[in-house]
């Protein structure tokens, strides 16, 4: 793959078309399969049925037991919670690798990408994290060991990488968001922290990069139609035998 962002590029350039690549991503692996996934809840069987809770649910819905309140109870959760969350996640990093190609996936064993920074001209070794609150206690021992072996080879190999080399990006945020657990990386072990639309800047040389990637997010959703299917879903499930039954039975 190309690098967009290199030296015989203009800035602008490169700017517009990893905006235009990261649209294109956006709609057809984060939208494209949010769409197939919840095509797939016409069927109770895509569902663990909790009979001690499901029926509070369904009243909480709409004030009744019925076939669509307990339909929408199954389906709301599942659209709307951590399905999507968990898809955006696990794809965040492939995007960044495949569409911001001047950043590549590392082959080094604890790292998530090693890229070249825009503001120091630094090459950087990095983990990838989603937001500021997203890592627990474990995590923070995890990170520091692999930096911690990373370290130790670059020293054996004499590779020259400085401490201020060893990277977590957030994707979003402020600093002032981070939990305590990215403040120990940051306070205790001397990591560097690159923090939304810093990390975004250095990665890419555009200061506005990150803000331009959310409103070609916000462009895209306007051609999604998951309302409409949603509501669709809702009708055929609460037509279903499995639902019929369960109305009779919580009556």
């Amino acid at each position: 793959m190309s690098d967009l962002f290199n030296e015989e590029v203009s800035v602008v350039n490169q700017v517009e078309q990893a905006i235009d690549k990261a649209g294109d991503w956006f709609e057809e692996v984060i939208i494209g399969q949010h769409h197939i996934n919840t095509k797939k809840l016409t069927s109770i069987k895509q569902f663990q049925i909790n009979p001690m809770l499901l029926p509070y649910l369904s009243h909480c819905v709409q004030g009744e037991i019925s076939g669509e309140s307990i339909a929408r109870a199954l389906v709301y959760p599942r659209v709307f919670g951590t399905s999507i969350t968990g898809s955006f996640g696990a794809n965040i990093q492939t995007f960044i690798t495949d569409v911001i190609a001047g950043s590549f996936g590392s082959v080094t064993a604890g790292l998530d990408i090693e890229f070249t920074d825009k503001i120091d001209h630094r090459r950087k070794y990095s983990q990838i994290k989603l937001g500021p609150n997203t890592i627990n206690k474990d995590d923070v021992k995890t990170i520091h060991d692999h930096f911690k072996d990373i370290r130790n080879r670059a020293k054996l190999h004499k590779m020259g990488i400085q401490q201020q080399d060893y990277v977590v990006g957030i994707m979003y945020g402020t600093a002032d968001d981070l939990s305590a657990h990215y403040k120990k990386l940051r306070d205790e072990y001397d990591y560097t922290l690159y923090v939304g639309e810093e990390f975004w800047e250095r990665l890419t040389g555009d200061k506005e990069f990150f803000s331009k990637l959310n409103g070609e997010f916000r462009k895209r959703i306007t051609a999604s139609s998951l309302n409409t299917l949603i509501e669709k879903v809702v009708d055929d499930l609460s037509r279903s035998k499995e639902i019929t039954d369960l109305v009779k039975q919580w009556s």
